[in-house]
């Protein structure tokens, strides 16, 4: 009479990076065994282990199933969300492998058919348990909130908590539709405090009424190192009418062109025109609206101290370019630019401007500047560069 399954063992006190088979190479229980199954011979051994070969299957490894006395026909792993763990026989069917690699901190259950040399068939119902990872990785997405609206200009951002050395591995488990088959590209950068980030940027700016759907299945996937996700992610989100900030510098004015129409032009003070004040140039999505602020020349860099309270402020860069109201540069607006590198308005303009925006609407702010373009890294860089360009941006491009 062949062994029944072994009973549930207490999990280890510490972190171990094994994965913990719960069946090994004995042989097990049919379930449901009967005298007539007895009676066509032994029940095949079936026995779990690493593709790699060890015996041992750590987190983020391939498993691997043997049987021995016989064949398997068929084996199906899944996880506690009920999918399925994909994998295929091999070795005249003593083999099956998984093409997927095992998640950390998962409990897989095992179900393996077996037929043996007399024809005798056995069912082995068993579950084994993953180890938590050593080390983990996580990750922001923006947009933030699921069904969020947002403007023609706003990519898809996943921000990492810590580095991500196998970029390839991660941005094969990225896929992104859209409804009406927008083409785009993931591309690598930095964000402005050196983390990385991965965005996808429609080739041109997003059809209005767009929806977007992100599934980043990145549960079990290394990053790098051994460093692993825990989860997938899904985010969902729409675009809204189309809405473009245009500023030119040199004539000092700022054009809002709504659905292909110009609604509005207000005149506008920008940055001094020298190398410590002068505004960036380039297409800038809106980052956020932040209403009521305290700018501080400190936190910036300048030379030339301030420290005032703002409102309606629309944040266009990590390095602290803002649009917003500047009711002490009342007299400037249309004439000269004097500001320290923001857009200012009157305070009705500011506060016209700030009720129309929305997160994701460009500033396509263009002129003479002695600053010339914002870098990738500063805020929302994508636009800043041409769509051959973005290409080379993505882990998976041939040139990148």
């Amino acid at each position: 009479m062949s062994l029944p399954p072994a009973p549930g063992r207490p999990r280890p006190s510490r972190v171990a990076r094994a994965l913990i088979p719960l069946i090994g190479l004995i042989a097990l229980t049919a379930c449901g065994g009967s005298a007539a199954s007895a009676s066509k011979g032994d029940p095949v051994q079936v026995g779990l282990g690493a593709a790699k070969g060890t015996k041992t299957v750590q987190a983020g490894d391939k498993l691997k199933v043997t049987a021995r006395g016989g064949v398997l026909t068929d084996v199906t792993v899944t996880d506690p969300m009920g999918r399925l763990l994909p994998g295929g026989l091999g070795d005249g069917g003593t083999v099956w492998t998984s093409s997927a690699k095992t998640t950390p901190d998962t409990k897989y259950s095992v179900v393996a058919r077996t037929k043996n040399a007399r024809g005798g068939t056995f069912d082995v119902k068993e579950s084994l348990i993953t180890a938590k990872a050593d080390k983990l990785n996580k990750l922001v997405l923006n947009p933030g909130s699921q069904g969020a609206t947002v403007g023609i200009a706003q990519p898809i951002m996943i921000t990492f908590d810590f580095p991500v050395t196998d970029k390839a591995a991660v941005e094969n488990h990225l896929k992104v539709t859209t409804s009406n088959h927008t083409t785009g590209s993931w591309g690598w950068v930095k964000d402005h405090s050196g983390k990385d980030r991965i965005d996808w940027r429609p080739k041109e700016y997003w059809k209005p009424g767009t929806t977007v759907t992100l599934r980043a299945e990145l549960n079990g996937v290394d990053s790098g190192g051994g460093r692993y996700f825990a989860k997938d992610y899904d985010l969902t989100f729409g675009i809204g009418r189309s809405q473009v900030v245009k500023v030119d510098l040199d004539a000092k004015r700022l054009s809002f062109v709504e659905n292909g129409e110009k609604i509005r032009s207000i005149p506008v003070s920008a940055g001094k025109p020298d190398a410590e004040h002068a505004t960036w140039t380039g297409t800038f999505p809106l980052m956020a609206k932040e209403g009521t602020i305290t700018m501080n020349s400190k936190t910036v860099g300048l030379g030339e101290p301030y420290d005032k309270t703002v409102r309606d402020a629309m944040k266009l860069t990590d390095s602290g370019t803002y649009a917003h109201a500047a009711p002490w540069n009342a007299s400037d607006m249309g004439r000269i630019n004097a500001s320290s590198g923001c857009i200012g308005m009157t305070d009705s303009d500011a506060d016209w401007l700030y009720g129309k925006i929305r997160v994701g609407d460009p500033f396509e702010i263009t002129g003479s500047s002695v600053r010339g373009r914002a870098d990738l890294s500063n805020g929302i860089g994508d636009w800043m560069v041409d769509w051959s360009r973005w290409l080379r941006n993505s882990a998976l491009s041939s040139s990148s």
